[in-house]
């Protein structure tokens, strides 16, 4: 089976689906710590980690990067779009907290396959022309992303593509409208980027990934694809005829299915094509 992956481009390009949504005021950090599903308070100034809000019954609803700017502001990077309807989704539960939750609809968000000029790990860099440097790679695979208040790179569909294919590589799930609510942090594989906690206090779904984790109840991972056809999210995998999984996420002929830990050996089919099993990269974890 040839590789049919979009080809890695060169220098930035714009990247059109990934939105910003920014909290900001005294409370944003207590906000966010009780809405989200990993550690913001161990968060450093400077700093970021991966991060998901999830329903009271621990099904993911959005996977995000959380920076830390400052003592009073944060900024969610969030890959699938949709910061408007989840700003609006979290006001329901603001109350009488001091914050304030906006899309940052002035920032770009470029990415490039070229190692960060000044940003390390889950340190940020702020560069001389006021673009925010992000590490999203590793010493193998290398990646880039900048969020610029004047962004000019320009944009191609192939290369937002590229970029998605190497999400799913790495693991990241990019999840569709109709794939939320349906996974566990578990499923989607969340423990690979260190973006749940297991010992901070209560968050919604909390109580379900600490039961997954202590009692070793996981039946379902995700598993990496290369498709003989485009596969769409939500459609079945099959093995000798039988539905054995589901396509979660998908970007041309790459996808993240969620699948049995314990499956027999045999072909895998999406559709009417073949599916190959890909080694997940390691590296993305902050």
């Amino acid at each position: 089976m040839s590789d049919n992956l979009a080809p890695l481009f060169s220098g930035l390009r714009t990247l059109r689906q990934p939105q910003v949504l920014g909290l900001s005021g005294p409370d944003a950090f207590a906000f966010a710590q009780a809405q989200f599903a990993n550690d913001v308070a161990s968060l450093a100034d400077g700093h970021w980690q991966w991060n998901a809000w999830l329903t009271a019954k621990g099904r993911v609803l959005a996977v995000f990067q959380l920076l830390r700017m400052d003592p009073e502001h944060l900024l969610l990077i969030c890959h699938d779009g949709g910061a408007e309807a989840m700003a609006e989704q979290l006001r329901r539960f603001v109350f009488r907290r001091k914050l304030n939750l906006a899309p940052a609809g002035t920032l770009a968000v470029e990415a490039a396959f070229d190692t960060p000029a000044l940003a390390r790990g889950a340190a940020l860099a702020r560069l001389e022309d006021g673009a925010i440097e992000l590490d999203v790679g590793s010493a193998a695979r290398p990646r880039t992303l900048r969020l610029a208040e004047a962004g000019n790179a320009p944009y191609e569909e192939m290369a937002e593509l590229a970029w998605r294919q190497s999400d799913l590589r790495f693991g990241l799930p990019r999840l569709d409208d109709s794939q939320r609510e349906q996974w566990t942090a578990q499923q989607l594989g969340l423990d690979r980027l260190s973006a749940y906690s297991v010992k901070k206090g209560c968050y919604p779904g909390q109580e379900i990934v600490a039961r997954t984790h202590f009692l070793g109840k996981a039946k379902r991972s995700l598993v990496l694809l290369h498709t003989a056809i485009a596969s769409t999210a939500g459609d079945a995998v099959t093995q000798a005829g039988t539905s054995v999984g589901t396509v979660a996420s998908s970007a041309g002929r790459l996808a993240l299915a969620v699948l049995p830990l314990e499956l027999a050996d045999g072909v895998l089919e999406i559709g009417s094509g073949e599916a190959q099993r890909l080694d997940l990269l390691d590296g993305l974890a902050r």
